[in-house]
């Protein structure tokens, strides 16, 4: 049965309640501060389109660029901020961990140096943090792990070093993980395996040693995972056979570490294996006939390895280029 006119007005009225309310609600002065806070600190100049004191807006200004808020009891709270590709120069803003309803924090593409302050675990209802493509420097704070919520993490592209924190496995809730283009090194946690819901885990173009063996040692490990990039690292050892209990494992890259050893039939058992590149190793022997035969292999790339004569590769070799649509949630 067709809505009622009734019905029909009632969802206005409501719409129309819930507006006034918003437009009427004061923003929470916290959030008010630690913005202004922001606005004024040295290097935040270019943000120029954050006119007025209430970075909710006041009624008659609208809300700052790039600021969301939402209705939390009889206020308005900042829920969202995402002030990217504007150049904003200087160290991480610490104001912004007073932002304690943030759900998510985009700052991507800018010149922001300096660590990741400890506060950053202050953030608890956060589920998306984007840094990548900024001078960040310095270890990740074991804090990190304290962001329960976190379902995306992007640290790509700066200068982070030391190790990977061994923390972020306490992230329940993390499936997407973009860790390369940094400094860093020692090896990758196996702690990482227990993470139910990851999805993907980008450490490449680092300077990580160890093995997949290391890696993979925990029972059970990576039960979501699709994508595993280690690429351009110091990785040795061989491929193990229990590589192919990940059999959610879509894009296996490998390329230019120091790897040996044959690469193991079972491999080849992987259901939805599609892209498999294991150029610029030391691999040896022969690559089993059942990849040539598998169903979804689209590409495998050998080149710069030790095997033997008569050995090919599947699919043409491209270079692989990243695009803001890989980075899209």
């Amino acid at each position: 049965m067709a809505d009622s006119p009734h019905h029909h007005r009632v969802m206005i009225l409501l719409l129309l309640s819930f507006l006034f309310h918003f437009a009427h609600c004061k923003t929470l002065k916290r959030d008010v501060k630690a913005l202004n806070e922001i606005k004024s600190s040295l290097g935040w100049r270019v943000v120029y389109s954050w006119v007025g004191d209430d970075p909710c807006g006041d009624g008659y200004l609208p809300p700052w660029s790039g600021v969301t808020c939402s209705v939390a009891g009889d206020y308005r709270v900042v829920t969202e901020l995402e002030v990217y590709a504007v150049s904003i120069v200087g160290p991480f803003p610490i104001a912004v961990t007073n932002l304690l309803d943030l759900t998510r924090l985009d700052l991507h593409n800018n010149k922001l140096t300096g660590p990741i302050p400890p506060q950053i675990g202050r953030l608890k209802r956060l589920k998306t943090l984007n840094l990548r493509w900024n001078k960040l420097q310095d270890v990740l704070p074991p804090e990190i792990g304290e962001l329960k919520s976190l379902t995306h993490l992007y640290l790509s592209f700066n200068s982070f070093k030391g190790e990977i924190p061994k923390e972020l496995a306490n992230l329940p809730e993390l499936r997407y993980l973009y860790l390369h283009e940094n400094r860093f090194t020692g090896r990758v946690p196996a702690e990482l395996g227990t993470l139910q819901n990851l999805r993907h885990l980008d450490v490449g173009n680092n300077h990580l040693v160890g093995t997949i063996r290391e890696l993979i040692r925990i029972e059970g490990c990576f039960p979501a995972l699709r994508n595993l990039y280690l690429n351009n690292n110091h990785l040795t050892g061989g491929i193990p056979s229990q590589l192919a209990n990940l059999t959610n494992l879509e894009i296996l890259h490998l390329s230019y570490n120091k790897m040996t050893g044959i690469v193991p039939f079972a491999l080849a058992r992987l259901p939805r294996l599609t892209y498999l590149y294991l150029d610029h190793n030391q691999f040896s022997g022969r690559i089993p006939d059942a990849f040539y035969k598998h169903l979804l292999l689209k590409e495998m790339y050998i080149e710069g390895n030790s095997f033997r004569p008569g050995v090919n590769p599947i699919g043409i070799h491209k270079v692989l280029e990243v695009s803001d649509a890989d980075f899209l949630v």
